[in-house]
């Protein structure tokens, strides 16, 4: 249910795991067992887990604005892009020779730098997208 906002917390170098199609009582003992805060949409969840956060349905930049408050969250650009945004494993420097044919031609030839997860094997690279989204973390200053 909050899947955008995992994403989101990992852009920004946050350990963040995001389970879905889990029951509440599995999700609730991963919470507990390693002592992580659980953000949930869910009151009944977040009742039974002393440690968690209740986010109501009010949209993202709502929701990534009450973590910054609640949880003195720091978006901090030496942290950012360092996880992988679909596994969460932090994202390790490869040499650009290392993933020719990987990536798209264009973006082999107009960028040097690029990063790979370990787990998935995820290349990333500052593109265009990066533009967009310190758009979006502006936008979120409180």
């Amino acid at each position: 249910m909050l899947g955008t906002l995992a994403k989101w917390l990992r852009i920004f170098g946050y350990d963040t795991i995001y389970v879905k199609d889990m029951d509440d009582d599995a999700i609730a003992k991963i919470a507990i067992k390693e002592d992580r805060i659980l953000i949930t949409r869910d009151k009944m969840l977040a009742s039974r887990v002393k440690n968690s956060i209740y986010l109501e349905n009010n949209g993202l930049k709502n929701q990534i604005k009450k973590l910054i408050r609640e949880l003195n969250l720091k978006i901090d650009g030496k942290k950012l892009l360092t996880r992988c945004t679909v596994c969460n494993e932090k994202v390790v420097n490869v040499e650009k020779e290392r993933i020719r044919g990987k990536v798209p031609e264009y973006v082999y030839k107009t960028h040097d730098e690029f990063y790979i997860c370990p787990r998935c094997g995820r290349i990333y690279w500052i593109g265009t997208h990066f533009k967009n989204m310190m758009k979006f973390i502006e936008e979120l200053k409180i």
